[in-house]
């Protein structure tokens, strides 16, 4: 028999869980305030604290205590300290902040459409609206590419890294074309990397402004261009060397999927590739749990998304006309790539 099987019963995961929510209201607050920016810069008491926040003490105590516990900060003879991790996501002056994604994962039209799952998986629809986060032009998606390239940016870049070397010449424009482009992170790496080569980037006309703006910031203002529309129906053009299509097919269905990759495959040059970014869980759908447990995401938030295996792609691809499809884990993060040849 397993441990668990042996060990005693606990109502500690139930009461855990249940009040998760408090974990995540203690996070923001601590992001809101400051609180791990001031701890950098070398305060360590609750007055000091509370001192750098212009917040009473007592509030400011109760929460580093609280952060303290779950994980966030040290505590050592009443004095705070930063994690390694809380240092390097959550000073607001450290390149790899993450404070400013709370804007996009604790979106309303996010949050809410966890209020009643039970409803969703009932009527088998968002209980929230019709479509979801995958209705056109929805406004969480600016959000979503204003607030998520930093932490898109070790990922974007580890992606180019896999992928052969686009010849450049003077008879062709090597070209690659980023699907659902938002922040740009992975065409940009992309165009990066592979200097010469033309980026054209696809969204809605207001994510876009966004993705040109880090183009452009990026040095790419001779090289990119934007396609405005609905990826399904927008002619994508042709002769493309690289498709990337990062985090994009959770939203559809398998079907849809399919019909989607047809079109990426007519798009690219004999020979070109295809780049999926996904959470790909094993074929348990159990684990790892960071990728599989984003089914929930899908299930909260889109009428038909899912978190699809590697197997699920590999059929995909064959049946939109693609081969030789192949995974590459993207640790330390929880997602990977899938790589085919047109």
């Amino acid at each position: 028999m397993s441990s668990a099987e042996t060990s005693a019963p606990s109502p500690g995961l139930f009461f855990e869980t249940i009040n998760a929510y408090q974990r995540t209201a203690a996070l923001k607050a601590g992001v809101e305030l400051g609180v791990f920016t001031v701890l950098a810069s070398g305060v360590a008491t609750a007055e000091g604290v509370a001192e750098g926040c212009q917040c009473p003490v007592r509030g400011v105590r109760i929460l580093c205590d609280s952060l303290a516990i779950f994980g966030f900060l040290s505590k050592v003879d009443g004095r705070y300290f930063l994690t390694q991790d809380s240092a390097l996501f959550l000073d607001q002056n450290s390149p790899a902040y993450l404070g400013g994604t709370l804007q996009f994962m604790l979106a309303p039209s996010i949050t809410e459409a966890f209020g009643d799952l039970a409803s969703t998986v009932r009527s088998g629809r968002v209980h929230t609206s019709k479509d979801g986060t995958t209705a056109p032009d929805h406004p969480v998606w600016v959000e979503f590419a204003k607030a998520m390239s930093p932490m898109m940016q070790g990922t974007a870049q580890a992606v180019a890294r896999l992928v052969p070397p686009v010849q450049v010449d003077a008879a062709r424009q090597a070209k690659v074309l980023d699907i659902s482009a938002s922040h740009g992170a992975f065409g940009i790496a992309f165009a990066q990397q592979h200097p010469g080569v033309h980026l054209v980037a696809l969204d809605w006309e207001a994510v876009l402004a966004v993705t040109e703006a880090n183009a452009i910031s990026a040095g790419l203002a001779d090289r990119f261009s934007k396609l405005v529309g609905d990826a399904f129906t927008v002619d994508l053009g042709a002769d493309y060397d690289v498709v990337l299509v990062p985090n994009f097919l959770h939203h559809f269905n398998i079907a849809d999927c399919t019909r989607f990759l047809k079109r990426v495959k007519a798009a690219l040059r004999p020979g070109g590739r295809v780049v999926i970014v996904e959470f790909v869980p094993n074929e348990d759908r159990i684990t790892p749990p960071p990728s599989a447990s984003f089914s929930l995401v899908m299930l909260g938030t889109t009428p038909e998304g899912d978190a699809y295996t590697f197997g699920d792609c590999q059929k995909m691809l064959a049946d939109a006309g693609f081969h030789n499809a192949s995974l590459h884990p993207l640790l330390p993060t929880a997602q990977s790539a899938v790589i085919a040849v047109a």
